[in-house]
């Protein structure tokens, strides 16, 4: 109880940020605050409140909560800072991005922090700039998954806008304007070396993993061909497009082919073999406005690294195997193992549905907007929903309240998640 009573103390500095922030807003024209200044620094603050029901059936519950206390709900609070700023002398540009964040329940109180970004970029004449340092990139165009982010870490479906965790790598644009129906084209080389000291998580040390991406604007049309040679990870290629049929209507898609993967894959004995082949991964989204202001974002994403229906559940027959006998036995040691790695993987399977619907200003009032995003695994249809309500009235201040309901049978994608409902309550203060 001691680290919730202790988290207390914080919620009188929400309220107070929420009674400075509501002041009204007084809008006014500045022409110098569109001017680029020599340096800039701007963040935020946040705390966030959770409430997790746990759901002790799921075979990740089991797995999380081994050897811990055993638990119907947990209650989570974070506080988290991030800050982010650049300096500009002549044709150079430094910038960072820093995060920290502390989070405290009953079971362990943890603590971060790390650069997310910090490189300096050199653009000696207009169309081309180098850098070097920590970058987080972005390839490809859909919302919640990226195909083609070969050399970036992979979004969060359920906040794809987060910033997140670069690499340390050095990179270059090179930009020209052709004319006629090709109006503009790019091309981006990046090294991205893992050593034992750097990008580690990327995988096997000593390769400089070289990696393109070259973009074309042809007849309102984006087009990206990405590649990435075999080293740390293996060889892949592919190429993305986004397109707006009608002004309120956009199509966007990715595809990617990874050459000799390997995948681990267990049996229900807890018997492990690696599958090496050629995978293919895929989207194809929608993003559409409505008259009434409304967006709707529908991606179909196919996850050619992903397992399928009958080889996750050979991984669940494993774990409820685990369970069922004296602990500590082998098959326990294996489950822990597994659910550590691969099998852990947010959204592992192999085909899902993505869908998000917002209004602003919903119900007459100004600043409120309302969403509703789902996740449907395809295969064995078990999905996520997620209700939102989010407040932007107050200066430099946001609110947001979600429901996470995780709906599925045994042996399903979400019917086996560590908990099935998570109520989050955050107030970011920007700065």
């Amino acid at each position: 109880m001691k680290p919730l009573r202790r988290r207390r103390r914080y919620w009188p500095l929400v309220l107070l940020l929420v009674a400075a922030g509501a002041q009204a807003d007084n809008y006014s024209f500045d022409v110098s605050q569109f001017e680029k200044k020599p340096f800039e620094l701007n963040g935020y603050a946040e705390l966030k409140a959770e409430n997790f029901a746990l759901n002790r059936d799921g075979a990740f519950y089991k797995l999380n909560y081994f050897g811990k206390p055993q638990r119907q709900s947990l209650d989570r609070m974070t506080e988290t800072l991030e800050l982010a700023g650049k300096v500009r002398q002549s044709i150079a540009t430094l910038d960072f991005r820093v995060h920290a964040d502390a989070s405290q329940d009953r079971l362990a109180d943890d603590r971060n922090s790390r650069i997310y970004e910090a490189a300096l970029s050199l653009r000696p004449k207009p169309g081309l700039t180098l850098e070097a340092g920590k970058r987080a990139l972005s390839w490809g165009k859909g919302y919640a998954f990226n195909a083609i982010g070969f050399v970036q870490r992979p979004k969060d479906p359920n906040d794809p806008q987060l910033a997140r965790e670069g690499y340390v790598m050095a990179d270059g644009d090179f930009i020209w304007n052709p004319g006629g129906a090709l109006q503009t084209v790019a091309f981006t080389p990046v090294l991205v070396p893992v050593t034992s000291d750097v990008n580690g998580d990327l995988g096997a040390s000593g390769h400089p993993n070289p990696a393109f991406k070259i973009y074309a604007l042809y007849r309102d049309t984006d087009l990206d061909f990405a590649w990435q040679a075999k080293g740390s990870r293996p060889a892949r290629y592919g190429f993305d497009f986004a397109r707006n049929l009608k002004t309120n209507l956009e199509i966007h898609g990715e595809w990617a082919r990874i050459l000799q993967f390997a995948k681990p894959v267990t049996d229900a004995s807890g018997r492990v073999t690696t599958e090496v082949g050629n995978a293919t991964s895929y989207l194809l989204g929608l993003r559409y406005l409505t008259q009434g202001n409304t967006t709707y974002i529908a991606e179909y994403y196919r996850n050619g690294t992903g397992y399928s229906e009958a080889e996750v559940d050979s991984f669940y027959e494993l774990v409820d195997a685990a369970f069922a006998r004296p602990q500590p036995n082998p098959l326990l040691a294996r489950a822990l193992a597994l659910g550590r790695g691969s099998y852990a993987r947010p959204f592992s399977g192999e085909n899902y549905l993505y869908f998000r619907a917002q209004h602003p200003d919903a119900l007459g009032v100004v600043y409120l907007q309302t969403a509703l995003f789902a996740m449907v695994n395809l295969d064995d249809h078990s999905f996520q929903v997620t209700p939102e309500l989010q407040y932007t009235g107050f200066n430099n201040l946001e609110l947001r309240l979600r429901l996470y309901l995780l709906h599925g049978g045994s042996s399903t994608d979400f019917g086996e998640k560590a908990n099935s409902r998570k109520v989050e309550l955050y107030a970011r203060y920007y700065f």
